[in-house]
């Protein structure tokens, strides 16, 4: 495995072993385009760590490829390009890379395109989430790459003062184990998502940290939940996001093998499994909304995998997939694309590629 693929593989198993049976799920027909990118000469994709496309048809995929390097500054060592931003028009034809020698791309772990058709890459290894505008500029970023030399927290701040006390970013109140530090200071993060209003949700993440932190749509941070365990509202790696058209926040924990469902606030309302180990997961657009979240029960996805559908009571409609190499298997499918429902886009982890898959059936009983 390259890179940080061990840490999906490490939270996949986090607390449990082998997925407990699926029973009587249907089956749901479909077809797939294994050869849809096409990229020019000398130029690869690799572990594919999100992929999404806009209101246009524009494909866009950030991958684990290219030549990392690293330059040693005063006091701190500037790693990039260990990730590439490329995007494909609806055919598959390569248009243009984005984000060239930008300084947040390093191991990409997912990527998301927003209402407005910006695009959003989220970074493992940068600890980053960064938001291109339709023009590829850089118009949002959220958290910092780590420090080479240890930079000392900032003391708490006295009682009474603005932001102290419990929960406060500079409060001195203790936090529960994984809970995370208040605001954009990621561990691993590996998802965004939005509501109607525009507030963004981070899933953070596949490190120390077990939380969802929320910001409104210029960036500031407005509240967190979560933190390591699995009572309700705790999490063993949360790895997918996704937020409903009534504003209901659903978090695919993987290491507890289940999807908890909260409020826009973070109060927890349900959770449901029988999806096996959650690794991806997107959610539909019109009337009737349903859930495709994929399920890899082993470290490279070789074994044991499928996609299901899902409606948003957890009741499983249908699943398609199996594990592997060849067209219509997958291996670690690590992010999912449902602008059209019966039309999906398939990012894979451990096969280097983006799969078009169309369904047959819509299995929407």
């Amino acid at each position: 495995m390259n890179r940080t693929l061990h840490l999906v593989a490490a939270a996949i198993f986090t607390g449990g072993t082998a997925l407990f049976a699926q029973t009587a799920v249907p089956d749901i027909s479909f077809d797939a385009n294994a050869d849809l990118l096409r990229a020019p000469l000398d130029t690869f994709v690799g572990e594919v760590g999100g992929v999404g496309a806009t209101s246009k048809g524009q494909i866009f995929v950030y991958t684990r490829t290219g030549h990392p390097y690293a330059t040693l500054g005063d006091n701190r060592t500037f790693y990039r390009n260990g990730s590439r931003l490329f995007q494909f028009d609806a055919t598959g034809k390569f248009v243009r890379e984005l984000g060239q020698d930008v300084y947040g791309f390093n191991a990409a772990i997912g990527l998301r395109v927003d209402p407005q058709d910006n695009v959003w890459t989220i970074d493992a290894g940068a600890n980053q989430v960064v938001k291109f505008d339709t023009e590829g500029n850089v118009a949002l970023v959220l958290g910092r790459k780590p420090e080479t030399m240890v930079v000392r927290p900032a003391a708490p701040r006295p009682e009474g003062a603005p932001g102290a006390g419990p929960g406060g970013p500079g409060g001195a109140a203790a936090r529960r184990p994984g809970e995370g530090t208040p605001g954009s200071t990621f561990f691993r993060p590996t998802d965004v998502a939005w509501d109607a209003a525009g507030n963004i949700y981070i899933t953070d993440g596949l490190g120390n940290n077990n939380r969802v932190a929320k910001f409104d749509k210029e960036g500031r941070f407005i509240r967190q939940w979560g933190a390591t365990g699995a009572a309700p509202g705790e999490f063993r790696g949360l790895k997918a996001i996704a937020i409903d058209a009534r504003g209901d926040v659903y978090v695919a924990d993987v290491g507890n093998k289940r999807i908890q469902v909260f409020d826009a606030d973070g109060k927890f309302k349900s959770e449901f499994a029988g999806v096996g180990t959650p690794i991806a997961m997107c959610l539909t657009r019109g009337a009737t909304q349903h859930l495709y979240i994929s399920h890899a029960g082993d470290t490279d996805g070789m074994e044991d995998a499928a996609i299901y559908k899902v409606r948003l009571d957890g009741t499983v409609v249908g699943k398609f997939g199996s594990a592997g190499k060849l067209p219509k298997e997958f291996g670690l499918a690590n992010s999912i694309d449902c602008r059209t429902e019966n039309e999906l886009l398939i990012g894979e982890l451990t096969n280097w590629r983006v799969q078009k898959v169309t369904l047959k059936s819509a299995a929407t009983r």
